[in-house]
């Protein structure tokens, strides 16, 4: 299982929505409403990159009032 976090920026006003969002789409593990510079942070997984990024990502991206995110995938050292 592939899994990242992605840390989300909304519109003013608008994370609470995203985050309920997020909680319903598959791959999400977890959304969370955060203080500092992103408004929301989710864990997501897949069974491999590509699913992660077409279809967990892809669908992340279609939420409303998101304006930006940035995806940090967990890797093994």
């Amino acid at each position: 299982m592939v899994k990242a976090y992605m840390l989300v920026q909304t519109q003013v006003g608008a994370s609470a929505q995203v985050t309920r969002t997020l909680r319903g789409l598959a791959g999400v593990v977890s959304a969370e409403d955060v203080a500092g510079p992103y408004d929301v942070i989710a864990v997501v997984q897949a069974p491999t990159v590509a699913d992660l990024g077409r279809g967990v990502i892809a669908r992340v991206l279609e939420v409303p009032d998101i304006t930006r995110t940035t995806t940090c995938t967990v890797v093994e050292l």
